[in-house]
């Protein structure tokens, strides 16, 4: 059986130093029930990360409930995150439990926390303190067991002295941190990265390339990655998917990546 360090090497790739670091930090939030805000640039991998810390710690066999905080509307946050009653307002045909209460026992994952706005991080702050839950409509209180992961792409190290964060949540959510690096740190590690993702393209479409040739890598390298680990495999992706041979070369990555907007290929001559 494999040990939860050797799990984790397995689905969060690279031997550089950074990811080195971050590695040691997720087993350490496995081994662990404390909250863990995990940061990083857009496709640096925080949502797997999360994953990971779940599926290797002591509640792995309850629900992991992710839930992108951008995309509650505010005047649904409470029905949302707490649940209601019936016929607490109209169209409230039956009791619904929400967020919090479908994670009880499990994790509840929090992405993109930042992008809360203040009323609701303070109802959220209730409940992290008080460990219970009130649904609209409800007068019943119902206690929770629910460990809280939080993922953010914004620096709250800056947003919580500029007011745009809350001090208190953020050190209820940040007991333990955990800081992805980018891929433009972390260039060494893109030989691994792109034969591991041509694998699953080899899987998934039956791409006849298995193994990248040399002026691909060394093009992929040579690029800033600005969306991280989901654009580079975004790149394979549509280069294997737009070449009628099912083949990855060197000039259909260039033109992938040339036909994002404000992008060409780092070291390229054409004009």
């Amino acid at each position: 059986m494999l040990s939860t360090a050797q799990g984790i090497r397995r689905e969060l790739l690279g031997e550089s130093p950074q990811m080195e670091h971050a590695r040691r930090l997720i087993v350490r939030a496995a081994g662990v029930d404390a909250p863990v805000l995990i940061t990083g640039e857009t496709g640096t991998g925080k949502s797997l990360a999360a994953r990971l810390i779940h599926a290797h710690g002591t509640r792995r066999g309850a629900p992991l409930v992710p839930v992108n905080c951008s995309g509650i509307p505010e005047g649904l946050f409470e029905t949302e995150f707490f649940g209601h009653r019936r016929g607490a307002f109209t169209g409230a045909v039956e009791s619904r439990r929400g967020l919090f209460e479908a994670a009880d026992g499990g994790t509840l994952f929090l992405d993109e926390v930042a992008e809360l706005p203040e009323r609701q991080q303070a109802k959220l702050l209730t409940v992290l303190e008080d460990r219970e839950v009130r649904r609209v409509g409800d007068e019943q209180l119902r206690s929770l067991d629910v460990r809280v992961l939080s993922a953010t792409s914004r620096d709250l190290a800056k947003a919580v002295p500029a007011g745009r964060f809350r001090a208190d949540l953020f050190h209820r959510i940040a007991v333990l941190c955990i800081a992805l690096p980018p891929l433009r740190e972390r260039a060494e590690d893109i030989p691994v990265l792109a034969h591991a993702l041509l694998e699953r393209l080899v899987a998934r479409y039956g791409v006849r390339t298995t193994t990248l040739p040399i002026r691909v890598v060394e093009l992929l390298m040579r690029q800033t990655w600005p969306g991280n680990v989901r654009e580079l495999a975004h790149v394979l992706e549509a280069a294997a998917i737009c070449n009628p041979r099912k083949r990855i070369s060197a000039s259909g990555v260039e033109e992938v990546i040339r036909s994002q907007p404000g992008r060409a290929p780092a070291g390229d001559t054409r004009s």
